[in-house]
């Protein structure tokens, strides 16, 4: 990973400053939505574009997105993104779902195909479903009125027979409608840059923004980045070595982590960054201050 200077970190805050973005996952109960409530609070003052709420596949936490969703709207000055799969489900009941949403005020809508359901062994389109997350970004599209975001994978989805094949996914769902995507988490940055490369060559012209997971048990982002197709560097593996039983310390490790990727990206162009922060504020506040981005009561004082 390479070592940003201060002086090609103070370059690129000039030119354009930086944004970001955090996700969440919905909330079992209602003391967890008062938790995330709570989080949601603490991160507000940095003033992200947008907290997207993630929604499980075939709606598997449909009831718990909406509720979460509502109590955000309600509670949190963020513009709330609700994520949107088909898998497993008719049109109808999908299309009632985006109804719902807009009814809550959301205008912006993290649209995806979704996962197969446990116990399956490959995605399949519903009957009467949108066969996929192009044209579930197109029904958007048409109806308007929607900021829409979708996926992109630096180290190929693992359902995608080849890297070409994806990338005709990924540009089939931007030339949809799609705003800009967002990839799904990666420690080798150099996979995000020949992601870029392979956009630019294809001409998209959407932003392709950095998904940025924050670590905060590194045995359980293993299993996750073994379940979604993410590979672990030996270098990270190192950094964790001996640590399984010093939560304190993997966290110390996690901040440097994210904070060079994070810079490294910064110094190579990148403004906007979406933070998977696993209902844990504190990297994802770490990460607002490695990046510069001061609290909105700082933001008045600095002027």
């Amino acid at each position: 990973m390479t070592h940003l200077s201060q002086s090609a970190f103070a370059m690129a805050r000039k030119n354009g400053g930086f944004t970001l973005s955090f996700e969440v996952f919905p909330a079992a109960d209602a003391a967890g939505n008062d938790a995330l409530v709570a989080m949601a609070r603490e991160l507000q003052c940095y003033t992200p574009a947008f907290m997207s709420v993630t929604y499980g596949a075939g709606g598997s936490t449909q009831n718990r997105t909406l509720q979460s969703v509502s109590r955000l709207v309600g509670e949190t000055d963020h513009s709330i993104a609700g994520h949107l799969t088909c898998v497993g489900a008719e049109r109808r009941k999908t299309d009632a779902v985006v109804d719902m949403y807009e009814q809550l005020g959301l205008r912006h809508i993290v649209a995806l195909r979704g996962d197969a359901p446990a116990g399956s062994a490959r995605y399949q389109a519903h009957p009467q479903g949108y066969r996929n997350a192009r044209d579930l970004v197109a029904s958007l599209a048409r109806r308007g009125g929607f900021d829409i975001s979708v996926a992109a994978y630096p180290e190929v989805h693992p359902d995608s027979p080849s890297r070409e094949a994806d990338m005709d996914n990924l540009a089939a769902k931007l030339d949809a409608g799609a705003d800009r995507a967002i990839t799904q988490f990666f420690f080798d940055n150099d996979m995000f840059y020949r992601l870029q490369d392979r956009c630019a060559a294809r001409g998209l012209s959407q932003p392709i923004v950095p998904g940025i997971l924050l670590i905060h048990d590194f045995a359980k982002v293993c299993s996750f980045a073994a379940r979604c197709g993410t590979s672990i560097p030996e270098w990270l593996h190192a950094r964790f070595a001996g640590l399984e039983a010093d939560l304190e310390a993997q966290k110390l490790v996690a901040a440097s982590v994210a904070a060079e990727q994070v810079l490294d990206l910064a110094a190579r162009g990148s403004r906007h960054f979406h933070f998977f922060t696993l209902n844990r504020p504190d990297l994802a506040l770490a990460m607002c201050r490695c990046l510069g981005i001061l609290p909105a009561e700082r933001q008045s004082e600095a002027a």
